[in-house]
């Protein structure tokens, strides 16, 4: 019998075939020729004929008739016999037949074999495709080769062992003194595959994760050696040491429970910074402990509480904003005077990036009308911006107020604190490089062209610099930017005996009153008086969208319908103008003013942007008697409700869920979905997360925002769907037993 194609050979005729038809052709040709081959018992080829049989398999075709070939390859003393038998093994087998029990001596013998690469092997195949009976008898080898010196074997046996605990979790106490000792392992691939196997122990047993819990202070000293160590060409990874290893580490220790409340202070303070270190990276990792972190500010240990007002600082996103604010605010209030200054100023550097689109003007209009502080203000604004254009809000003050007070900054009139140093081209760098910037919005290069502009007339000895900076952007691809700088270069050209006059210092701005009645306008989750014009009432039956929307929290740049609601007032405190900018916010705890006159008298300017700033609850004393109720609570999933009255329109409720998961398995995919009746306005905002962690070691948290204008029983439905256990799993459920407290 002439001797069979090469595999080689094989693909290459394959891929000639123009047809599906011809390609099946070619193959059941090739397939009746193995066939025989089989039936000859050709010992010499059967390694070549099992090779094409499994690429066939590749492509779609049966290749059943094979698998008996494949146990003798495996049973054969050559290697590459082996390999190609093993590899076969787990593409043609697997628990359904009875085939692979007959693999189970050879695997053992292999696993005592003298060349780790067979032994290897018989690692892969087990842990690929054995059935349960196959792991309970050869769980043994597999244990004593996670003890070998070898760290292949290790790797390889750890994976295993994974494998094996799946199918027989009973068996888990056996790889347990083995598990700890792994952790001590230098090799990286030893270690990842350790911390895969705990994680699998603790998910699958609440006995062993009480037991690892202890080693939570290993694994953080390991994730801070990762951290912290220098560069390692075999480990780096785009300059992250190893992340993949990192990666598995914080999902074990996640798994492991809240370590930031460990007795132990140096294990919370190395928590916190290496969290710090990592949160940039892997930032919804670190959001899941968001309420533990906060938990960590109350802390009596210094350290811990500085490290963790910068880990939360970091934390706050669009989606948090409102309440990580709402704590740092209580810590600002509470904490010692060492911190008050940073925290102060970390809270407005944390939100710049999340602010209404009116609080740039808003602060501007603040910072015009307080004379006596802008060297003061221009010093602190041009230290704010060094190096870092993250918050452009921000930046654009910043340059508004250089551009303004420009001059004060170089000569250093600054009496509240000890000026600096400043000269001309240092300013005009400072602009340049926000202008240059990627980081920088139109908008932002557009308040830094104008601020150049104005400081041709502040400065003395740039003004050609300024000229030269200022002709380069009239050829920018920004037509915004672009028709700026033209208008600007005709001002030196044609209007340079207008240019002082046009360029010189913005006025006091006036506040604008109206004689009409106000309507509280939402945005950000807080309020702000609107003037109102005053008109006849329209004839015919209003539009349902004035008023009925409920409005998201945060605000953003969409419009955003209002809630109409009784006329108010600017508060008359010594801070009016900052609370103004920040929406009247109620900080102080005071009862509302009363409905204000037409003309409302100037308010005087605060000697501090900081004073009468205190933090109080956004929500009023109501929310502190409405008991919460579990609303769902089926197949280990529970939804509770937790409640909250709006404190500037009580006809608005706050609904905070909190899923949690008392299972062995996380629930992935999470989606929670509600419906109310139509005299009700609902409205959902971004959940926490969509995994809902086992065994109750964390929760999603979602809020909902109920109008109830008309005070009715609330009643609501709600749907749930997720992932568990490899299942989409989906209920539909009712919840009529709101407390009268949360609706009335």
């Amino acid at each position: 019998m002439p001797a069979p194609i090469r595999l080689r050979e094989l693909i290459r005729t394959i891929r000639t075939a123009r047809t599906q038809a011809e390609e099946r052709e070619m193959i059941q040709k090739e397939c009746a020729a193995i066939r025989s081959s089989f039936r000859e018992e050709d010992n010499t080829y059967r390694c070549r004929n099992v090779a094409k049989l499994l690429y066939m398999h590749m492509l779609g075709y049966p290749a059943h008739f094979g698998q008996l070939e494949c146990l003798k390859l495996i049973a054969s003393q050559k290697f590459t016999d082996k390999r190609i038998g093993y590899l076969g093994a787990m593409l043609l087998l697997d628990e359904r037949q009875d085939v692979h029990l007959l693999m189970t001596n050879c695997i053992k013998n292999d696993l005592n074999h003298s060349t780790q690469f067979v032994q290897g092997l018989a690692l892969c195949t087990l842990g690929c495709m054995g059935s349960s009976e196959m792991c309970r008898d050869l769980a043994g080898e597999v244990e004593k080769l996670l003890k070998t010196s070898n760290s292949y074997l290790r790797k390889k046996a750890a994976l295993c062992a994974v494998h094996v605990i799946r199918k027989v979790p009973e068996l888990m106490e056996m790889f347990l003194p083995a598990t700890k000792n792994l952790l001590n392992e230098k090799n990286h691939g030893v270690l990842h595959t350790s911390v895969v196997l705990l994680t699998e122990m603790c998910e699958r047993s609440p006995d062993m994760l009480a037991h690892f819990r202890k080693l939570v202070p290993q694994l953080v000293r390991i994730l801070k050696n990762l951290i912290m160590s220098g560069y390692s060409p075999e480990h780096d990874v785009s300059g992250i040491s190893d992340p993949f290893l990192q990666v598995r580490l914080k999902e074990s220790i996640n798994i492991l429970g809240r370590f930031l409340l460990n007795n132990d202070k140096n294990i919370r303070y190395v928590a916190l910074t290496s969290l710090l270190k990592t949160v940039q990276t892997d930032h919804n990792a670190v959001q899941r402990h968001r309420s533990t972190i906060v938990d960590c500010l109350k802390d009596l240990d210094v350290s811990i509480k500085r490290r963790a007002m910068e880990l939360s600082f970091a934390l706050v996103n669009g989606n948090n904003i409102r309440g990580m604010m709402k704590e740092l605010l209580y810590f600002l209030d509470s904490c010692e005077p060492e911190f008050k200054a940073d925290c102060a100023s970390g809270i407005f550097l944390a939100a710049g990036s999340y602010v209404r689109d009116d609080a740039v003007p808003n602060l501007i209009q603040l910072i015009t009308n307080s004379v006596e502080m802008h060297a003061y203000t221009v010093q602190r604004l041009y230290k704010a911006i060094l190096g870092d254009y993250s918050q452009q809000p921000l930046v654009q003050v910043a340059a508004w107020c250089i551009g303004e007070y420009g001059d004060l900054l170089v000569s250093g009139q600054c009496e509240e604190e000890e000026p600096i140093q400043v000269t001309e081209d240092e300013v005009l760098d400072i602009l340049e490089s926000v202008l240059i910037s990627n980081m920088s919005t139109s908008v932002t290069r557009g308040y830094a062209l104008t601020a150049i502009m104005k400081l041709s007339t502040r400065f003395t000895c740039t003004v050609n610099r300024i000229k030269k900076v200022v002709s380069i952007y009239g050829s920018s691809i920004d037509v915004e930017l672009q028709q700026r700088a033209v208008e600007y270069n005709a001002l030196f050209k044609k209007y340079d005996h207008m240019r002082s006059a046009l360029l010189e210092r913005m006025p006091v701005m006036e506040k604008v009153t109206t004689n009409g009645p106000t309507e509280i306008v939402q945005t950000n989750g807080e309020t702000e008086p609107a003037p109102l014009e005053t008109k006849p009432p329209p004839s015919g039956p209003q539009p349902t969208s004035q008023a009925n929307d409920l409005l998201d929290l945060l605000g953003g740049n969409d419009i955003t319908p209002v809630i109409p609601t009784a006329p108010t007032s600017k508060p008359s405190s010594a801070g009016g103008e900052l609370l103004d900018l920040l929406g009247d916010i109620n900080l102080t705890g005071a009862p509302a003013a009363a409905p204000a006159p037409a003309s409302v008298p100037q308010i005087s300017q605060p000697p501090f942007l900081l004073d009468g700033l205190s933090s109080q609850p956004l929500f009023n004393d109501i929310a502190a008697g409405i008991p919460s109720i579990t609303a769902y609570s089926k197949n280990g999933l529970k939804i509770e409700f937790t409640f909250e009255r709006s404190n500037t329109n009580p006809s608005v409720t706050v609904i905070t869920i909190q899923a949690s998961n008392s299972t062995e398995l996380d629930m992935t995919d999470f989606v929670f979905q509600a419906a109310v009746p139509k005299t009700f306005q609902l409205q959902l905002l971004s959940p926490s997360s969509s995994i809902v962690p086992a065994f109750n070691t964390g929760t999603i948290t979602q809020v909902i925002k109920v109008l109830n204008p008309q005070k009715q029983q609330l009643r609501m439905r709600i749907k749930l769907t997720y992932n568990h256990k490899g299942s989409a799993m989906q209920d539909l459920a009712e919840v009529n037993n709101f407390p009268p407290q949360s609706w009335q």
